[in-house]
């Protein structure tokens, strides 16, 4: 069972240790990974205050309200849609008192919840907190792991499942369909993101939507995609071929089959993020492919689809038993398409372990139909 004692503990040492008195917080992960609250971030502001002190208080709608029940020894301020949402703010703004340092969430907070406290807690200051708050998640204990493990599992299910339905003809709409029903069928709670299922020229766009383009055969599909488990996240890539791939495909396949190795090989606690990366990226450059290499070779995995640590050049910061992230290197090819291999990955005592375990060989696929 979630210990939230033990994390608001240690969220009030790295308060402290911060210079702040207390830190403002919205809907989302940071929210529930301390106090198991889930919330819709809408039209109706809901806003926690956790206070290096201990005190804490809540406003939101009265319709969310019985939500705060358990919350033993917190202010409660909720308001109704008739009376709207300036009183609850005042009584906010009394809780707070004056010349409070605020830690508050750069990429999350909107600019309704700041102008309400800038309004109802003037004398106050709004910091940004966002490293800070991604300090305390960063180590995953062995709840969150299972819920990763579960995750993972769920979206490798859904994997092989659509695999097994590949047909030339398809297009990316209905494989990225078929997708979410193989997933929700696996066990999936929700999606960590809209699957990208994107093939031929298509896949030269990391990021690129699935369309109407139909798979032809021997071209790559790209198909990434990630189940949600208690909250928590899984972000697999895998990229397929209908039949046997073009030659300079099948090079850059196995070129990113093998930069993925050297990412995974060259994790472990007590290495710098920025390594792992160039052990990566070391083998495409070598390859003659590194212009095609545009991303990052991964990213941190949890609550949030991305977190830290961020593998990417510059980042120092060095790997912890518990840190969980992606190992994702890519070629891609304008006009011509992309690979891209992705496992999630976890650091250890002793080194990494791979939470993902679906194939990542290169094979032609299912056969495509007869003319």
């Amino acid at each position: 069972m979630t210990d939230f004692t033990a994390r608001l503990s240690r969220l009030r040492v790295s308060l402290e240790q911060a210079g702040l008195d207390g830190v403002v917080l919205v809907p989302g992960p940071n929210l529930y990974y301390l106090t198991g609250l889930s919330f819709i971030l809408g039209e109706r502001p809901t806003v926690a205050l956790l206070m290096a002190s201990g005190a804490a208080a809540i406003v939101l709608p009265q319709l969310e309200a019985a939500k705060a029940e358990h919350l033993t020894g917190w202010q409660v301020f909720p308001y109704s849609d008739e009376e709207g949402y300036a009183g609850a703010f005042r009584r906010a703004g009394d809780f707070l008192g004056t010349g409070r340092r605020l830690g508050a969430e750069g990429l999350r907070m909107r600019l309704l919840e700041v102008r309400l406290l800038e309004q109802y807690a003037p004398a106050c200051a709004l910091l940004p907190a966002d490293e800070m708050l991604g300090g305390l998640r960063v180590c995953k204990d062995e709840e969150e792991l299972a819920l990763m493990r579960r995750a993972v599992a769920v979206t490798e299910d859904a994997l092989r499942d659509v695999r097994g339905q590949l047909r030339a003809g398809m297009t990316e709409r209905e494989v990225a369909a078929r997708l979410k029903i193989a997933l929700l069928r696996a066990g999936a709670e929700g999606f960590s993101f809209e699957p990208l299922v994107v093939a031929g020229p298509n896949s030269a766009s990391p990021h690129a939507s699935p369309g109407e383009h139909q798979i032809a055969p021997g071209e790559p599909l790209i198909v990434d995609c990630g189940a949600t488990v208690g909250g928590y996240t899984a972000d697999i890539t895998r990229t397929f071929f209908i039949g046997p791939p073009a030659p300079e495909m099948a090079r850059i396949y196995d070129v990113v089959l093998a930069a993925n190795e050297a990412g995974r090989a060259a994790a472990g606690p007590g290495i710098p993020a920025e390594e792992v990366d160039r052990a990566a990226r070391r083998v495409i450059e070598e390859a003659g492919y590194g212009a095609y290499f545009i991303h990052r070779t991964g990213h941190g995995l949890g609550l949030e689809i991305h977190e830290s640590p961020f593998i990417v050049a510059g980042n120092r910061r060095t790997l912890e038993p518990g840190m969980t992230f992606t190992v994702e290197p890519g070629i891609y090819l304008p006009g011509l398409g992309g690979v891209r291999i992705e496992d999630d990955v976890v650091i250890t005592a002793d080194g990494a372990e791979s939470l993902t375990t679906i194939s990542r060989e290169r094979t032609g696929g299912p056969t495509p139909p007869a003319a």
